[in-house]
């Protein structure tokens, strides 16, 4: 009984180690090499896009804060990044020519 339980172990330990062997081979392969590389570019890329986004929240949200700050301080809206003010500026009375 101790023979057939010994040869078992051996049968299961040899299979897992040939599919481990065989694993190791296709990864050293230039395809199992490319397939690597892309998986950690597409990684890098998402940790890269995510970097960026959250950046971005940063700057709109400190951009918010300067936005308030300017409007408290001067009473008057600030402009935007684009141009265009958060509210209609108050009109100027002209002076009269002459």
């Amino acid at each position: 009984m101790k023979r057939v339980f010994w040869l078992g172990v051996g049968v299961v330990a040899g299979v897992a180690l040939s599919r481990k062997a065989t694993e190791t081979a296709r990864q050293a392969t230039p395809a199992g090499l490319a397939s690597n590389l892309g998986d950690a570019v597409r990684e890098l890329a998402g940790a890269v896009g995510s970097f960026g986004a959250e950046v971005r929240a940063g700057m709109n949200e400190r951009e918010q804060e300067l936005h308030d700050m300017v409007e408290e301080r001067t009473g008057m809206p600030a402009p935007r990044a684009d141009g265009r003010h958060a509210a209609p500026r108050p009109r100027r009375a002209r002076r009269a020519e002459g």
